[in-house]
């Protein structure tokens, strides 16, 4: 469901594919090529949401912000994962149940593990992979981990072409 608030419209990109049951609303960009899982909540009804070419928001994942939300290009986030006022670097990877406080950001191509929880106001550098709650620094995303992220981002682009051509909705079966 996509929805016009407060004189705002989301604009959507080319090639994107948003499920049915995902709510968008308001002040909202989401870039091409992009997948946007069910049950996601993108709600830019106090401030506007940018979301980067590429980038996959999986199920139940909930965006919002009392003032901007800015998500590269190439980023998963993660199944349940809460994304508040925050700022993601390009090619980074949101842990699933992972949430991101106000004023936080996440480098490029940084890791938040699951269940993380990057703190108001915290600093998530490039290429670190930080964990825990609250979310601390871990090590180095390395060379060889960015390469198998960016198969796994290159998966999801390719997902977003499948579910525009080939998603179906079926009618079940009648019971008797």
């Amino acid at each position: 469901m996509i929805y016009s608030y407060n004189g705002k419209t989301p604009v959507i990109g080319e090639g994107t594919w948003i499920a049915p049951n995902a709510y968008i609303i308001g002040d909202v960009r989401i870039g091409s090529r992009c997948w946007i899982g069910p049950s996601a909540v993108i709600r830019g009804d106090f401030g506007v949401i940018s979301i980067g070419d590429e980038t996959a928001v999986e199920d139940g994942v909930v965006i919002h912000t009392p003032s901007s939300v800015t998500i590269g290009r190439a980023v998963i986030i993660g199944h349940l994962a809460l994304v508040h006022g925050s700022r993601v670097g390009d090619c980074s990877v949101i842990g699933m149940h992972a949430t991101l406080g106000d004023n936080s950001v996440v480098g490029s191509w940084a890791i938040i593990a699951e269940h993380s929880l990057v703190k108001k106001n915290q600093n998530v550098p490039d290429y670190k992979l930080y964990a825990g709650s609250p979310a601390v620094e871990k090590g180095d995303v390395s060379e060889r981990y960015r390469e198998i992220m960016a198969l796994g981002k290159q998966m999801y682009v390719e997902l977003a072409e499948r579910y525009r051509t080939s998603l179906i909705a079926v009618q079940p079966p009648d019971r008797e």
